[in-house]
């Protein structure tokens, strides 16, 4: 039964729809249940210019990184071929830019992950999944960057077409997108297996908050025009401490009309 049974098979083949699916399910399930943990768990308040430093290397590194691997990896081949865009120019690009923005970000999560094991205070308030969560993410980028070191050997642009392949055979839910990857350097199957764990960590994370930051937009600015959220500490509902109010002014001041 299993004598033709291929690992890669189960990494690249079946474990992005397992991914996948963990991902979008447990994100709607999590927001449903517990609405209130959707949150990153700010600690600035600790150490803040540590914080600070760190936060915008890694925000601004990490967002170039995915946004140009998003781009890169499901832009159709064909539409390159329409700009004219050699592979070697695209290869190129995403050599420097993704160099340099993982550089940034790998900096920022350094700072970020001292930050949060060495001060006692940030420590105790850190939870289990917090400090895996960033450990998974700093050695992401760490191979994400020593995968430069193979694509540097394929500056044809050959390989990244294999991974835009890939990419877009697994959504277009291709059974057999397995095979273009199966054979490319071992560097690029555990960039590819551990960006799949971070996927499937995703919904039980703080990575959760990452929803809010492209939801908040759409939110404000179409569901919600003109107006403001407050959060109160009252306890009581607004009529109720209107009326309550009214009735310690005495009912000329209840009746008088608002000017």
């Amino acid at each position: 039964m299993f004598t033709n049974f291929d690992i890669n098979f189960m990494l690249f083949g079946v474990m992005p729809y397992v991914a996948l699916t963990v991902f979008l399910v447990g994100s709607i399930a999590r927001y449903e249940r517990d609405p209130f943990t959707w949150k990153s768990s700010s600690s600035q308040l600790l150490r803040r210019k540590q914080l600070i430093w760190g936060s915008i290397l890694f925000h601004v590194g990490i967002i170039t990184v995915f946004f140009g691997h998003l781009v890169g990896l499901f832009t159709p081949v064909w539409v390159l071929d329409a700009l004219g865009v050699p592979y070697w120019v695209k290869a190129w690009i995403a050599v420097l830019v993704g160099g340099i923005a993982g550089i940034a970000a790998l900096i920022g999560a350094t700072m970020l992950l001292h930050r949060r094991l060495t001060d006692p205070r940030i420590r105790v308030t850190s939870t289990v999944p917090d400090i895996l969560i960033m450990v998974l993410i700093w050695l992401q980028l760490a191979i994400g960057l020593l995968t430069i070191t193979q694509s540097l050997q394929h500056m044809d642009g050959s390989e990244m077409v294999r991974f835009m392949m890939w990419s877009q055979s697994v959504v277009s839910w291709n059974i057999n997108a397995w095979v273009t990857v199966v054979d490319v350097h071992w560097l690029y199957k555990v960039h590819i297996f551990l960006g799949l764990i971070i996927t499937i960590l995703f919904p039980f994370t703080r990575l959760v908050h990452i929803w809010s930051g492209f939801a908040a937009p759409f939110r404000y600015l179409l569901t919600r025009p003109g107006f403001q959220i407050v959060r109160s500490r009252r306890s009581r509902p607004l009529e109720e401490r209107r009326r309550a109010f009214d009735k310690r002014q005495g009912p000329s001041a209840a009746e008088t009309p608002a000017e």
